[in-house]
């Protein structure tokens, strides 16, 4: 389904709605909370419909992420993370896999390997080993596809007041396996942007 005529306002409201009503909400993330919180997330929509032109946007956000991290002072705390979405491109998960190749070559192209990890959300992710309607896979559902931009040092810190990193991701999973498929596509549902 083509988003290209989607404002990019429309685009970042709904990840909003989404990152507060599904990730934060079920607590995908124990880290997401505070920077949702204090607006420290920087969206950033490409309007990109061919993987070069993305890949340029994204070695745009990469550098501002790492010019903010270099550049701020403590107090500053204006962008601590940042989510780029591309509702143009990448309508296959497979085509979005593949680019994630691309990602891992940027970030150590731009020397930013132990600086920026990039994790990847889309809406038909599939883990590798589970069927594509294993409720599962919602974890990493989105309703666009997305690269979000964590820096590294915010993640060593997360893990520090966590009392088991590892554990997350199974914890997610199991928690919608009990909730069930028809429930977890309700309130993905939900997210969406009434039309007009």
């Amino acid at each position: 389904m083509p988003h290209n005529t989607i404002p990019a306002t429309r685009v970042i409201d709904e990840t909003r709605r989404w990152l507060k009503e599904i990730v934060l909400h079920h607590n995908f993330c124990p880290f997401a909370h505070k920077p949702f919180q204090q607006e420290t997330i920087h969206y950033v929509v490409s309007e990109a419909s061919e993987p070069a032109a993305v890949a340029e946007d994204l070695i745009q956000a990469l550098l501002q992420l790492r010019e903010f991290d270099t550049n701020a002072d403590s107090d500053s705390g204006a962008m601590e993370t940042t989510l780029l979405v591309t509702p143009c491109c990448f309508d296959d998960f497979a085509d979005y896999n593949e680019f994630l190749n691309v990602v891992d070559l940027l970030i150590e192209q731009l020397h930013l390997e132990g600086v920026i990890q990039v994790a990847s959300f889309h809406p038909d992710y599939q883990f590798a080993g589970l069927e594509a309607d294993d409720v599962r896979n919602y974890t990493n559902r989105s309703l666009y596809p997305m690269f979000h931009l964590i820096l590294e040092k915010h993640i060593a810190q997360a893990r520090a007041t966590h009392p088991d990193v590892t554990s997350i991701p199974q914890t997610n999973m199991d928690l919608l396996e009990k909730q069930g498929l028809a429930e977890t596509l309700r309130q993905l549902k939900a997210c969406r942007t009434a039309s007009p």
